[in-house]
């Protein structure tokens, strides 16, 4: 089978829709998405993403399924609680209060990162310091469940590290969401770090990120990325790509994200 992972389309985040530019590349993606031949599509409940997915299904006169699970990762964690970990997240200035406004956990800066190996560990990042602090492995546990129960569906159960199949599919579905969870998913499948995803890569809006399923031997399956990040439908019309997800490439660059 056939799995593309698409993020929304440039957000107004206050307002949870797209700005103009997000509506452009929303349409612009479902050019190119007409032509996958997708047999079903899965949507985020967040405004931004059910927007992004509906000139493709109006386009290929199909209806997306809504799943809770595949909303932005957004676990915080409390720095009132746990004033240690400030230094990791040094764009989170407290309120006149001295309150401090909860981040979004894998938002920590790159020296965080690296300050203990856990983090990028197999098998240890979900016992990583600030993951003990939050409900992080819960909410990454009930994604990564939702997302077997979807592949069920079309005859692939979870064996430990691989999938089993009695008769595979050639079909391919399609999953309207965002970065954070997009890497989460990633992570289930390929049993990695979802740090490593997080902190390594980024996938700019409308971009696509297809996995192939494949079946070396009867019935055992392995899930295998071929395409991360595309945004050959933006390019191919002259779209400038849109920074949001990125940060800026020199620090003296203060028009671009920081």
């Amino acid at each position: 089978m056939r799995i593309l992972l698409i993020r929304h389309g440039e957000p107004d985040y206050v307002h949870d829709v797209l700005t103009q530019k997000g509506q452009r590349e929303a349409q612009l993606l479902s050019r190119q998405l007409v032509r996958e031949h997708i047999e079903d599509f899965y949507l985020s409940p967040l405004g931004r993403a059910q927007e992004t997915a509906l000139p493709t299904l109006q386009a290929c006169g199909k209806e997306g399924e809504t799943l809770p699970w595949l909303r932005e990762f957004t676990t915080a964690l409390d720095l009132n609680k746990y004033p240690e970990f400030r230094s990791f997240f040094p764009d989170s200035a407290p309120a006149p209060d001295g309150s401090y406004i909860r981040p979004i956990l894998w938002d920590m800066i790159p020296a965080a990162l690296v300050s203990d190996p856990s983090y990028l560990s197999t098998d240890n990042w979900k016992n990583s310091p600030l993951v003990r602090k939050t409900d992080a492995y819960d909410r990454y546990t009930q994604v990564g469940r939702g997302l077997d129960e979807i592949l069920v569906r079309y005859g692939y159960e979870r064996d430990g590290q691989l999938y089993r199949t009695a008769q595979g599919t050639d079909k391919t579905i399609a999953f309207f969401c965002h970065f954070g969870v997009t890497c989460v998913m990633l992570s289930w499948l390929f049993n990695i770090s979802p740090f490593l995803l997080w902190h390594r890569t980024v996938s700019l809006t409308t971009s696509v990120t297809e996995i192939n399923s494949e079946e070396r031997e009867k019935g055992i399956v392995n899930f295998r990325l071929s395409r991360f990040g595309d945004i050959s439908h933006l390019t191919a019309a002259g779209e400038q790509p849109s920074f949001c997800a990125r940060f800026c490439s020199v620090y003296e660059n203060k028009d671009e994200r920081h």
